[in-house]
């Protein structure tokens, strides 16, 4: 099997990266610890043409390859680890639902400012009592007329402070057949924001709260029935996580290694040291693995079998690799590496953070358990009762 990038991706490769360090170098340490969204950023890449890459042309997208989008990340965060968050914004998650499912009435209105990087569109699934078990939401629509009235609240909604609109998942009724999912904007009468909280990454989100929202029928993006399509895209979006994940993990990778090539004790450099070597080559190792399992994802959807499989092998190994990459360069680096006038440190509190988002590690084990044997393994308490009776 060929591991290596084809002679166009290469070139996509080389232009994003000649960009990024050209515009994007410069700011990364005050970008990253800026609670602003990087406005100026996004309309950049849009002009760049790295938001809207997987969405077809028809769609007003680019109509490229989740490869494409992949590639995009890793070399935005070789220069800006901030900015790669951009880039995932712009081609994972709800913009991606968003584009596969919009009628031509909600691309015109959303999605267009989406893709030109003066919008941004943030997922709202999880609730108080609904994180791994999404399918217990709590959220849900009644009919008013043509349209539908919200009630319910949402938590750790990323972008959230930030967001233009959220895809907002929904209950149209018992069971999760009946769940689907609704478009809301920033604005809409009895839609609410509580208080900022800070994730140790320095992100911000902030709870959310729907009363008596009305949602016009044009809202609606998928109603009864739409779970199953809402929660597939999921597994794409994965890749987007793993892709941030696994960059940062080798930005940090990078800087600790020069820091070994320059900085000198005992009168030579660190590089010279026989137990920060063996440092360098696990970190190396775990990076090249977890590098060629995302690439195995990302190739076998695109080319139309998203194995959830594959996608929760790739999550699992490059958010581990991330945050062990980044544990451990900001060892070799002592203080410099700790302190916030390095991106490590910051490295390091974000892949922390991705080991927990988009599908907990330990849910992933599950998942992947479940291939091995090929088999279900029901985690509500009801379903293992049945089991063992």
């Amino acid at each position: 099997m060929d591991f290596s990038l084809t002679e166009e991706q290469t070139l996509f490769r080389d232009a994003v990266r000649a960009f990024s360090e050209r515009h994007l170098a410069a700011g990364a340490l005050a970008r990253a610890h800026a609670n602003a969204y990087p406005w100026d950023v996004a309309e950049m890449m849009a002009e760049q043409g790295l938001i809207g890459i997987t969405a077809s042309e028809e769609n007003g997208g680019i109509g490229g390859t989740l490869m494409d989008a992949v590639i995009a990340i890793q070399e935005v965060a070789r220069s800006c680890p901030r900015s790669a968050d951009v880039v995932q914004a712009g081609n994972f998650g709800a913009i991606r639902v968003l584009a596969q499912y919009a009628t031509p009435e909600q691309r015109e209105r959303y999605l267009k400012p989406l893709f030109a990087g003066k919008g941004l569109i943030s997922v709202a699934m999880t609730e108080p009592g609904a994180g791994s078990a999404v399918t217990e939401l709590q959220a849900s629509v009644k009919p008013d007329g043509k349209g539908f009235r919200l009630n319910g609240s949402k938590i750790f909604t990323t972008h959230g402070t930030h967001a233009t609109v959220f895809l907002v998942y929904v209950r149209f009724g018992p069971g999760t057949g009946n769940i689907g999912s609704v478009l809301v904007e920033r604005g809409m009468e009895g839609f609410t924001f509580g208080g900022q909280v800070p994730f140790l990454s320095g992100e911000e989100w902030n709870p959310l709260f729907f009363d008596n929202v009305y949602i016009p029928p044009e809202n609606v993006l998928l109603g009864p029935g739409g779970f199953k399509k809402q929660i597939s895209g999921f597994n794409v979006e994965r890749i987007g996580n793993s892709s941030r994940a696994l960059a940062l993990g080798r930005y940090a990778y990078e800087t600790a290694r020069e820091h070994a090539l320059t900085r000198h004790q005992f009168g030579r450099a660190l590089a010279e040291f026989q137990g920060l070597q063996w440092k360098f080559a696990e970190m190396k190792i775990q990076l090249d693995a977890a590098q060629l399992l995302l690439y195995r994802a990302a190739a076998s959807a695109d080319r139309g079998f998203p194995s959830a499989e594959e996608t929760a092998i790739a999550k699992v190994a490059c958010n581990r690799a991330g945050f062990n990459v980044a544990n451990e360069a900001m060892q070799v680096m002592g203080g410099a590496g700790y302190s916030q006038d390095s991106l490590v440190e910051y490295c390091f509190r974000r892949t922390r953070g991705w080991m927990i988002a988009g599908g907990a590690i330990e849910i992933l084990l599950n998942r992947i358990a479940e291939h091995v044997f090929d088999r279900s393994f029901p985690q509500r308490a009801e379903s293992r009762a049945k089991e063992t009776a």
